[in-house]
Order: C-alpha cells, then structure tokens, then sequence
C-alpha cells in the first residue's frame, strides 16, 4: 500500500508555497496532537476471548474540539488513522467548522463478528478512549463499517463512564437517540452539490451526461441515487466484489433495494418488490474505474487511482467521495491529462459538516427539520466549492492543491492569533 501520510504532506508542503500562511503553520501540520494504541478484549460467544488493535489519534485542535468517524475494517492501521486525521483537520477547515482533525478504528473483519460481539467490541473501544474525548475534546462519528447503531451503544457507553446522558460525545446516532435528520445521505448529498454546482458552471445537460461509481455502500448509493433523479445515466456501479455496467444506464433505486436487502450487488429493475434482471456487463472495480464515462466517482477505499492506472483514466471529472482514493503520484498524472478532481477534503466533506449540525443541535435541545438541516449544508458546500473553484482559476493550479491553500489560509489564522516567531521577535 502507498505511504497516504507521505502523500498527504507532498500535497501539503505544495500548497504551503501558495498560503498566505506563517511557516509554523505548517510544521503544526506535520505533527498530530496526540496518538493512542490499545487493545479490545472481547469474549466471542463461544466462549474464546479475542484481542482486537485499536487506535485514535487526535491530529490538531486549533480550530476546536478534534471531530473525525471511527471505521472498522482488517488494514485500519496507525499511520492509515494519522493520515485520516489530518485530511479531517483540512476538511473542516475547508467548510468552515470549529473542529480540528481526528481519527479513530479497529483493526478487525466486522462481517466475522456477530452483533451481539460487535456490540461489545464497540463498548470496549469507549472504555479505552473514554477519558479522551467529549462533547469539547473529540466528537467520533461513523466511518467505514460502522453505522448509527454503533454510534449509539459508544454514547450509551460513554454516558454510562461519566454517569450523565452525553448526546453531543457522538454523532451519526439515531433519530430516536438524540441524531439528525439528514445524516444518513449527508456525505452523498454534499458531494452531489459540488457536481451541481460545477454543471451551473459548465452548463451540462444533465441527460447527456454518463457517471461511474465505485463503492456502492452509504455513500456511493446517496450519490447515484441523485443523480440519477437529476436525469445522469448511472452506467456502472461496484461493490468490494466487482462491478457492473450497462451503456443505457440502471434503475438505481431498484439496485440499491436489492443490494440492501440481499447484501447483493444485481442488475435489476423493480417494480415494488418484484423484480426482474437487466442485461449488464460485469466488470472489476479496476475496469470500472477505467471506463469512458463523463463522471467517474470513487466512493470505496483509498489508493484506488494510482501511477499503475492514471493515465487509462478518461472520465474528464473525477469527484472523490471516497477518502485518499488518488495517490500523489497519480493526481500527478491526472493534472498532466487535465482531468478535473474534486478531491476528498471538499467532495465528501458534507458528513462531518451534518455531523457538527448534529452536535448544535445536541448541544442547545432544539432540533431541525430536514429542509433546513439540507439548506444548510447546500450553503456550505456551495460557500466552499465556489471559492475553491475560482482560486483553482486565478492559480492556475489542481482544485486538490487549491482546496489544501483555501484550508490552510484559515488554520494560518488560526496559528497567527495564538502569536508566531515573528510576533515574539518584535515584542510587541
């Protein structure tokens, strides 16, 4: 696998040279607050006890309380959870939210765990990082296998340890337990604005337009699902087990029924509960990746666009909903190829941007209706997306580099206001 906090800070050093920015800021950037490594006992049903790696790292809390989810899954490593804390410290940056940068997961399968031993492993991750967070320390949310019921055994769990009810500890919850309406479809819907807002700019006709989606979990299925009521011909779509595709496009809603009840990814059209197969093409999530389509969306894992395959790319847009799914190197080569990248720190950035919605809420008692909870957040991804773009114009540089310069301005700020080299020299 490629060295994503290397990457991370090659793109980070790139756009400190354009910031207006204090050179300290950068090295605040380069070293992560704090980084815990632990160990879960969880007692299986059978009887056996097992031992799971957990980590949580809180990467920079100069603009707040460090916010960032808590996945689940085998390769979830140390510098993966740093690498993930510092793009979360960007990205609320980019969006303009009190909140630093963190991370969290455990290295495990959760498909190998039954729920009431995904229950406990889940308590026992807040047992271990109880003392580290907090409504005005760190907010975990969910992230990759983990899930609003997850997010509320570890509330329930951190409001047992402290002996109070502590909603704002944790966001993504459900409705029932103090969650948001909007969180669901939140990390989809934002990066479904941006696209919005970049087909105002290029004045697209929407039906003219083909998009690919690789990951088609909470996310992947959010964003297909809008687009394709806007009229865009989903033409392929993948899960962890490959992909399919059919030219004239799917009926994502029956594909996304389907998938969600048979844990099956099948081309499908249905009619209520009854359906019947389409004809479609399968394909490896690295073909798809590779199709001529107008939109190419990455919404699984990271390192998927890489020095080996960037140059058979020819989706001239590329939106990253996933995170980190483009390494240094093949960004690199998508910039030499002019292909537009809405990079991860913008494009996925409406989950945690509904995640602190959530926390507001949680934190004052009073609740939001949905249009306003989707008002809201179209507000800030439209703010970012189009200051971004227009930097990107009067640069000359990759909206990635862009989007590091216009979050690094604001934690420069952030930085000058607690006093530099500079400021202590003069004395004054």
């Amino acid at each position: 696998m490629q060295n994503l906090f290397k990457d991370a800070i090659a793109h980070l050093e790139k756009a400190g040279g354009l910031a207006d920015i204090d050179e300290e800021t950068l090295e605040h950037l380069k070293h992560p607050v704090m980084e815990l490594s632990f160990s879960i006992p969880v007692r299986k049903d059978d009887g056996t006890l097992a031992f799971f790696k957990g980590y949580r790292v809180h990467y920079n809390n100069l603009r707040g309380p460090c916010k960032g989810g808590i996945r689940y899954f085998p390769s979830v490593s140390l510098s993966e959870t740093r690498t993930l804390a510092l793009w979360m410290t960007l990205k609320c940056s980019v969006v303009n939210l009190p909140f630093g940068g963190a991370k969290g997961g455990v290295c495990v399968d959760p498909k190998t765990l039954s729920p009431m031993e995904l229950e406990k492993l889940s308590r026992g991750f807040i047992e271990k990082i109880a003392d580290f967070i907090g409504p005005d320390i760190d907010i975990p949310a969910p992230d990759v296998y983990t899930n609003n019921m997850i997010m509320g055994w570890m509330m329930d769990e951190y409001s047992h340890i402290v002996r109070q009810r502590v909603p704002a500890v944790i966001t993504g919850k459900p409705i029932s337990l103090g969650g948001t309406v909007g969180r669901n479809d939140a990390t989809g819907r934002g990066a479904y604005y941006c696209i919005k807002e970049l087909e105002k700019r290029k004045q697209w006709n929407a039906k003219e337009k083909t998009v690919a989606v690789q990951g088609f979990g909470n996310a992947g299925q959010h964003i297909a699902e809008l687009l394709y009521r806007d009229g865009y011909r989903i033409v392929a779509v993948s899960d962890s087990k490959g992909g399919i595709y059919n030219k004239e496009g799917f009926n994502i809603s029956s594909l996304i029924y389907v998938k969600n009840s048979s844990k099956e990814l099948k081309a499908v059209y249905c009619e209520g509960t009854v359906c019947e197969t389409v004809d479609a093409e399968k394909l490896s999530n690295q073909e798809l990746l590779e199709l001529d389509v107008d939109i190419l969306i990455p919404a699984a894992l990271e390192n998927q666009i890489t020095i080996d395959n960037a140059e058979n790319i020819k989706a001239d847009v590329i939106v990253e909903v996933a995170n980190g799914p483009t390494t240094y190197q093949g960004d690199q080569i998508l910039q030499k190829n002019n292909k537009l990248v809405i990079p991860d720190i913008l494009a996925n950035a409406g989950g945690v941007t509904v995640s602190y919605f959530e926390w507001v809420q949680n934190r004052c008692g009073f609740y939001w209706e949905l249009s306003e909870v989707h008002q809201r957040l179209q507000n800030k991804m439209r703010t970012a997306f189009n200051d971004i773009y227009g930097m990107m114009e009067n640069l000359s540089q990759s909206m990635r580099i862009c989007a590091y310069v216009y979050a690094l301005n604001r934690l420069g700020e952030a930085v000058a206001a607690g006093g530099t080299r500079d400021y202590f020299e003069s004395g004054k």
